[in-house]
This record gives C-alpha cells, sequence and structure tokens, in this order.
C-alpha cells in the first residue's frame, strides 16, 4: 500500500496545529518549530504559515461550516480529523492558486497517515465534496447582529461585545475584518548608522521589496522578505522590526541628547532602541524587565544597533526602589495588558479568556504608581498598552491622575493623519494601520 502524499507545508500547518490545540502552544511558535522539523524552503514555510494562522483567524467559521456539511458536530470530532478539515476548508475557500483537488485528497491523506479510525478520511472526503458542490459557502444568519459577526470573523461574542464597547458601537465590522487580513512587516531605520533611502536600496539588492511608510518619517513597509534576521543589513544593525504604534510611544516622550530614560517594562526593547537613536546614543537608558531572557536579547538588539547608551536590569517594576526616586527626566511604562491590540499579528490572543485579563488594572496600577515616583520634576511619564479597552486605559490613567496630583495630562502632537491630542490617544488598527495600541503623556509638576 502507498503511503498517503502529504506535501511538508500543509503537514507542517497540521503538527502546528495540533500542538496549539492539545497543548496550548501559540501558534507563531508552534508553526516555526514545525517548519524546521520538517526542514521547509522559505517558500514552503511561507505556505505553511499561510495555513497555520489562516486556520486560527477563521477556525469558528470553519467550524460552523464542518457542522453545516458534517453529521457529526465538530466538538465531537476526533482533533486530528477537525484540523484536517479546517485545512481543507481553509484552501477551499480562502487560498485561490491551491488547486482544489490538492486541497481535499491532502487533506484526507493527513487523517489516513494519522488517524487510525479508517472511516474518518472518508468522513472528510465527504465534507470537503460538500463543500465544494455547494453554490456558496453558507454564512451565519442570526438574529443578534454581533452574534453574526462573532462565526463570521471568528473572535468569540465576549469579546465582540467589548471591541464593540470600546469602539462606541461604530466601526466593529471593519475592525474584525482587518483582524484577518495579513500585514506588512514594518520596521524602523537606525538613523546613527544609515537613512531609509540608503537602507532601501540595499534591501532591495538583498531581493526585499519595501516602500517608505506613508506617514511616519525613517520607517519602512517590507514585502518578501524571508527571514530579515539573515540579512547583513539586519546583522550590522541597521534596523530593527517594530510597529509604528510603540515608536510612536517612544516619540511621545521626546527624549533628548545626555536625558536619564527609564524604561520600566522593557522587552522586547523597540521603545528603548528608538529612544537611544533619537538620543544620538547620548545619555543613559536603563531597560528593565522581569526576565533575564529576554533582557538578553534586548543586550543582543542594543550591541547590533550600537547603542551603548542602553543598560538591562532584571526587576519587577511594582517594587519600591527610593534609590531611584527623581532620577529620570523620561520614564516609559509600557505595561503587561490582554494584548487586544495585536489579534492581528498574534490571532491566538482572541481565544484566551478574558476573566483572566479582569485582574490586569490592578497590576497596571500598582506599576503606574511605583514608576511615578522615578520622574524627575518636570519630567514625563509615558502610560502605554497594546490593548483598546477602557479598563485598562484611559480607567488607569484616571485613577492614576486622582491619586497624584502632581501629575497632569500633557497634549501632544502626532503626525498626519493623527494629529494633535489631549494627552491620550488609542491607535486601532483599521483606522491608522497600526498595531491597537493605547498612549498617555503624563507630566509632572516642578514643584
Amino acid at each position: 500500500m502507498d503511503k498517503p502524499s502529504i506535501s511538508g507545508s500543509r503537514e507542517a500547518a497540521f503538527a502546528a496545529l495540533l500542538a496549539c490545540q492539545q497543548q496550548g502552544a501559540w501558534s507563531d511558535q508552534a508553526i516555526r518549530s514545525a517548519t524546521k522539523k520538517w526542514k521547509l524552503a522559505p517558500r514552503d514555510a511561507a505556505l505553511a504559515a499561510n495555513l497555520c494562522y489562516g486556520v486560527v483567524q477563521n477556525q469558528m467559521l470553519l467550524d460552523f461550516w464542518v457542522n453545516h456539511f458534517s453529521k457529526t458536530p465538530a466538538k465531537k470530532l476526533d482533533p486530528q480529523v477537525l484540523i484536517a478539515l479546517r485545512l481543507g476548508l481553509y484552501q477551499l475557500h480562502f487560498l485561490d492558486r491551491i488547486p482544489d483537488n490538492a486541497a481535499v485528497n491532502e487533506s484526507v491523506n493527513l487523517v489516513k497517515k494519522y488517524v487510525k479510525n479508517k472511516g474518518a478520511s472518508g468522513l472528510v472526503n465527504a465534507v470537503l465534496r460538500a463543500f465544494q458542490r455547494a453554490d456558496a459557502p453558507p454564512m451565519p444568519d442570526k438574529h443578534d447582529h454581533l452574534e453574526q459577526l462573532s462565526v463570521r470573523y471568528s473572535h468569540p461574542l465576549p469579546l465582540v461585545k467589548l471591541l464593540n464597547e470600546a469602539l462606541g458601537g461604530e466601526g466593529l465590522n471593519e475592525l474584525l475584518s482587518h483582524h484577518n487580513t495579513p500585514t506588512d512587516m514594518v520596521i524602523q531605520v537606525n538613523t546613527l548608522k544609515t537613512d531609509s533611502a540608503s537602507l532601501a536600496a540595499l534591501l532591495a539588492e538583498q531581493g526585499v521589496e519595501t516602500e517608505l511608510h506613508p506617514w511616519l518619517m525613517d520607517c519602512l513597509l517590507v514585502r518578501k522578505s524571508g527571514d530579515l534576521e539573515q540579512l547583513s543589513a539586519f546583522q550590522e544593525g541597521l534596523f530593527y522590526v517594530q510597529d509604528c504604534a510603540a515608536k510612536l510611544a517612544a516619540l511621545v516622550g521626546d527624549p533628548h541628547p545626555g536625558d536619564r530614560v527609564l524604561d520600566a517594562c522593557s522587552a522586547p526593547g523597540g521603545k528603548s532602541f528608538a529612544c537611544g537613536i533619537r538620543m544620538n546614543n547620548e545619555g543613559s537608558i536603563l531597560s528593565r524587565d522581569l526576565h533575564e531572557n529576554k533582557l538578553r536579547r534586548i543586550q543582543s538588539g542594543a550591541k547590533r544597533l550600537g547603542l551603548s547608551c542602553i543598560t538591562t536590569q532584571a526587576m519587577d517594576a511594582r517594587i519600591a526602589e527610593p534609590d531611584l526616586d527623581g532620577r529620570f527626566q523620561l520614564v516609559l511604562a509600557d505595561v503587561p495588558c490582554s494584548g487586544l491590540g495585536i489579534i492581528r499579528k498574534k490571532p491566538d490572543i482572541r481565544y484566551k479568556n478574558l476573566t483572566e485579563t479582569e485582574g490586569l488594572p490592578a497590576i497596571q496600577m500598582a506599576i503606574l504608581n511605583q514608576v511615578a515616583s522615578y520622574v524627575a520634576p518636570g519630567g514625563t511619564l509615558v502610560y502605554s498598552t497594546c490593548t483598546v479597552l477602557k479598563r485598562e486605559n484611559e480607567c488607569v490613567v484616571s485613577a492614576f491622575l486622582a491619586q497624584h496630583p502632581e501629575f497632569s495630562l500633557e497634549p501632544f502632537q502626532l503626525p498626519a493623519p493623527i494629529g494633535t491630542t489631549d494627552g491620550q490617544l488609542t491607535l486601532w488598527p483599521h483606522l491608522h494601520g497600526t498595531d491597537g495600541f493605547f498612549i498617555a503623556k503624563l507630566r509632572r509638576s516642578h514643584g
């Protein structure tokens, strides 16, 4: 009997998705591990990643289709069978360049290889062929509009309700749709070593397509990049990877050469790097985080970028350190949060248990209360998160200001299309093309 024919891309995606479902792995880590195990070439690795992320992004809709065409509900299927079905349905509906027969046959073969139940392959074949024959894929037809959107865009209903509340009832469809679309890689130019035009030209020679960001200086959008870390331009420290929103959080603080800066929750280091470059590597930046292994990555990045002004230290930002009181012209507090602003990049986040995030404001407040004492009179405290929920953003800032009359919101201006703010701002993926992000600028009085 011949072995089932399965491409390495599909088998790697299958393995990664199984690790996510059975072991609670994050999809980015799981697919990275799987592509290494199957030793996939760059093009095949890209397809495997597309399949893995696409299934995670559309999982609820794919299961809706399984339930429509299968006599056995999705929740009662063997995990391997369900994942094979999800992969097949995703390819049939979302990927134009993959022949339907390949999508069906390889999903069937995955089940033949990994599932002992001999009837499972017949079930997968029947469901996928029925989907093929349908005039149009069925879509959720529920009385409640939010329930429809929940299934259509594969966001659990409690999350949909939270996001709708955060948006004030406008733009929800656009946001959820945006979460399921591909995003460009964003890199920041190390202007201590090069400029945008020179870097773009060098990357073009190395086979990387870029274009200038439409409104943020010293920033490039990257397409068809492959592994950026293997490029000589990366290894020589000519750029670093960072979303525009995180870069803006550092720029709002307006650090100057010679300043003393504290990045209180610094991993993965992008805001420290942005400040160091803005300061022309003059002054000092103390980058702190809970985890030593994360700090080693910051040390490596700073060395690569030529930023000798950055030092690192492992510390819990909630613990008082009187020796640091009043020492810093700028303190950055990019606090732990629910991460609901980066669903587009980390699709698994949408399935988090939201009750586990309800205690975050207390942690955020504890950090903010503590690091505020480190701000010098007349200095700046920037509070930021990569979430869009008011309970972690505006509500925390309001509570902080009520307890700290020596601080006040300070208006700041960002490039168009954002413009002037009253001192706090939420960035939205579907409106600004950035991660979902919150930034508040707080000025300490001189008194």
